[in-house]
């Protein structure tokens, strides 16, 4: 089952992805520049939203401060402080495959070489093969002629640890032995504007509150000036949801043969349920949260104008980004989100029909009461979308 989420979503003026000058983001497509907000950007704001986070539970974290972490596992472990100094400094190599051990900072601080999605399992697994290394080790001198490399294959020989589920959906990649990687289970596509976008600038002065209250020339004229890049565009959001691949990942089913553990029906039937909740957190999320770059000073916080949701049979992605590989036209009759909206609609009635595209059920959530797609399914609310989803992916999975 593939759950395939297409959005229209207007912002005022904002910047709400920028790129290494302080720029708003942007792309060409179909021979015009358009406003762009990445497929990174777009995924962090979800996943580190109060919205994810209080629908899901404990999440993963992108950090390089594993050798910390696992500094305050050791030391509530009744482990000598030198044995656990030594045993940081081993953690501070399991940033990258060869082991290679870092430097601590100007304030003693170790960090690994590259930055990590872990979950409090891993940190609890790292520091439990470390203190079974001090033990045997016993002094701190002995600890520090073990290979972090060894050390890293000993974590990695513990096999499956469970992981959160942001991390199931989102994927990871690292190059440490002791961490499985972990196909993505949802793909995202970048944001692009409908439309062509033209970048504008904001010139703004700042003032020294006291001294314009004095009454001498001093305090005329403005302390500081600068400007900003912003934009205004309505995006096209495209992102999907292997279930199937979400669910291998929590069972640990997706791994490869090695690293599989046995799975019985009780994991099957949890991770099911987190499966479902998964997909409506993130379908929440999505449609609630946006970037917070430079939101203090535009507050570009709208919601989208139209949120279309197809459950697919088979894993057979399908985007309706060319509906707009001709701009819409800003000055047309319905405006660039009611412009847009046809353009969608006509995209996705063409592609259905002359493909023979499968999906069940098709579900539209529309701010334009008059807004409608031939062979969808009008529902009135979010929650009622969301629960509808979740109960396609529940029952869709138990006859699996």
């Amino acid at each position: 089952m593939l759950i395939e989420v297409h959005i229209l979503q207007n912002h005022a003026p904002s910047n709400l992805n920028r790129d290494d000058t302080g720029s708003p983001k942007e792309a060409v497509f179909g021979g015009y520049r358009r406003a762009r907000i990445s497929s990174q950007c777009l995924k962090r704001s979800i996943r580190r939203s109060d919205v994810f986070g209080a629908a899901l539970g404990r999440r993963g974290y992108r950090t390089r401060t594993l050798p910390e972490l696992v500094r305050k596992e050791l030391e509530g472990s009744g482990l000598a402080p030198d044995l656990v100094n030594v045993a940081v400094q081993k953690a501070s190599g399991f940033g990258n495959k060869e082991g290679n051990e870092q430097k601590p900072n100007a304030a003693g601080v170790y960090r690994t070489a590259q930055t990590m999605f872990l979950t409090d399992a891993d940190v609890a697994a790292v520091a439990a093969v470390l203190k079974e290394a001090a033990l045997e080790a016993n002094t701190p001198e002995k600890l520090a002629k073990v290979k972090a490399q060894d050390l890293q294959k000993r974590a990695e020989d513990q096999g499956f640890r469970p992981l959160t589920v942001d991390i199931a959906l989102f994927g990871r990649m690292v190059t440490s032995e002791a961490f499985l990687d972990v196909d993505a289970s949802c793909q995202f596509a970048h944001a692009i504007s409908t439309h062509k976008v033209d970048h504008e600038f904001d010139y703004f002065t700042a003032v020294d509150d006291l001294e314009r209250t004095a009454e001498d020339s001093a305090g005329s004229g403005a302390d500081m000036i600068g400007d900003t890049e912003f934009n205004s565009a309505c995006y096209y959001k495209y992102f999907n949801v292997h279930v199937e691949g979400l669910i291998d990942n929590l069972t640990g089913e997706g791994l490869p043969a090695k690293d599989r553990r046995p799975v019985s029906e009780e994991d099957k039937a949890t991770a099911r349920a987190a499966a479902a909740d998964a997909v409506g957190a993130l379908i929440e999320a999505a449609v609630r949260v946006s970037p917070s770059a430079k939101q203090n000073s535009f507050a570009a916080f709208q919601l989208p104008s139209v949120v279309l949701v197809e459950v697919r049979p088979d894993n057979l992605p399908v985007s309706y980004a060319n509906a707009f590989v001709k701009p819409v036209d800003p000055s047309a009759r319905e405006g660039i989100v009611g412009e847009s909206a046809k353009r969608l609609k006509a995209e996705v009635e063409t592609l259905t029909e002359r493909f023979a595209l499968k999906a069940d059920p098709r579900l539209l959530l529309a701010c334009d009461p008059d807004f409608g797609i031939c062979g969808v399914t009008r529902v009135q609310t979010l929650p009622e979308l969301i629960q509808t989803v979740r109960s396609e992916v529940l029952q869709a999975v138990r006859h699996a």
